[in-house]
């Protein structure tokens, strides 16, 4: 539901979380290319892992180094990661992944009444303005393979106001949190979110304008990710009963297999169509709404294909979406333990599709119980698909 909630977006790495968690904010929107006119989707994160195990012993000797858990020494001798990774990239034709390994003695990260403040050298975030620089040479992405990111130069300077939240509720809530019951956190402050601004990508400068921007921002947090590993949002909505522009709309859906207290759920998925100003929430933790889901995600030579069904006792949400692997990327994270599980985890940000919106009327005849709400063709999907499978695979 569009219930905004700002301590949800808090730094979350404390107590057992900071010496064996992750936690990042993510951003994804478009912009168009001040030379060419040439439509681009790019994505921003913020990632930070395990800030315990540098913040004593050896950082009292100025010695606070990110460290890479991928690199063959430290999975040798079973060193787990703790850094500030800027990732940053591009979807499309020849999609990139950039990151940015920054050590912890040069990260500030606060949190007040306004959200909260990173600043790591010169790389900021908050609630309402990113900006960074990320530099990879094609010869150190080569001679660094445990940075796990392409080769490319990104900068930006970027304004965030964020429109529409999806608060998924009590399991995020602050007892759950206190308790770190499970094992991976969602919260989408800005599901729809107006992006303004400039990026530098490669030497090409792009301008980023609200009305174009179909932008999104969430965070995750936890000890470990979700097998499978599933994300679809968008604004970019048009109805096909009217032909027109849902300006106050925005679908987003998410999850796999949830962990509470170190016990997996059965397939899962959080959701929420926030529809010309109204919600359709489905929501596997509000026994209450008898929410039921089916999901069927496909891998073919060229393309990633979702199926989504959700249903309950007030609505239905059936969402079919398509992504074209060339557009994609086989976006790279490691776990906070220093485990590489996913190896084939798919994330693209031009996916296309529709949704179909229902209403239930429990009083009428069973043909005529489903209403039609809207036909919904969505494009600049945001898109997420993958389980876990050996590097090798």
């Amino acid at each position: 539901m569009n219930k905004s909630d700002i301590k949800r977006n808090f730094w979350m790495l404390n107590g057992k979380f900071a010496r064996k968690g992750y936690d990042w904010w993510w951003h994804n929107f478009t912009a168009v290319n001040d030379s060419t006119g040439e439509e681009r989707s790019f994505f921003i994160e913020y990632f930070t892992c395990n800030p315990a195990l540098s913040l004593n012993g050896k950082a009292e000797n100025g010695d606070c180094s990110p460290v890479c858990g991928q690199l063959p020494a430290n999975k040798e001798n079973h060193i787990r990661p703790s850094y500030l990774m800027v990732k940053c990239g591009w979807w499309g034709e020849k999609a990139v992944q950039l990151h940015r390994f920054i050590g912890w003695n040069s990260v500030q990260i606060n949190c007040d009444d306004n959200g909260y403040h990173l600043t790591a050298k010169d790389c900021s975030a908050c609630e309402t303005h990113l900006t960074g620089n990320v530099e990879i040479s094609a010869e150190e992405a080569a001679l660094h393979p445990e940075w796990m990111c392409d080769s490319g130069k990104m900068s930006w300077d970027i304004n965030v106001d964020k429109k529409v939240a999806f608060n998924v509720g009590y399991g995020a809530g602050s007892l759950f949190r206190k308790m770190k019951a499970f094992e991976m956190y969602w919260h989408a402050e800005g599901m729809k979110s107006l992006y303004s601004g400039t990026i530098i990508c490669n030497g090409e400068k792009y301008t980023v304008v609200p009305e174009r921007s179909f932008g999104y921002a969430d965070k995750n947090w936890g000890a470990d990710f979700t097998s499978p590993w599933v994300w679809l949002s968008s604004c970019d909505l048009i109805s096909k009963k009217t032909g027109k522009r849902l300006e106050n709309s925005v679908f987003d859906i998410g999850g796999g297999r949830p962990k509470v207290f170190g016990v997996a759920l059965n397939r899962k998925l959080l959701s929420d169509f926030w529809y010309e100003g109204k919600s359709y929430e489905f929501n596997f933790s509000k026994f209450w709404t008898c929410c039921r889901t089916k999901f069927d995600c496909q891998e073919t030579d060229d393309k990633i294909i979702w199926y989504v069904r959700q249903e309950t006792n007030k609505a239905v949400m059936e969402t079919s979406v398509e992504c074209a692997k060339s557009e994609m990327l086989l976006v790279n994270y490691e776990s906070p333990d220093g485990e590489k599980r996913h190896n084939r985890l798919w994330n693209g940000g031009t996916g296309h599709g529709t949704v179909k919106l229902y209403k239930k009327n429990a009083f009428a005849g069973k043909q005529k119980r489903l209403e039609l709400v809207d036909e919904i063709e969505a494009r600049h999907i945001g898109c997420e698909w993958g389980e876990y499978c050996r590097a090798s695979e």
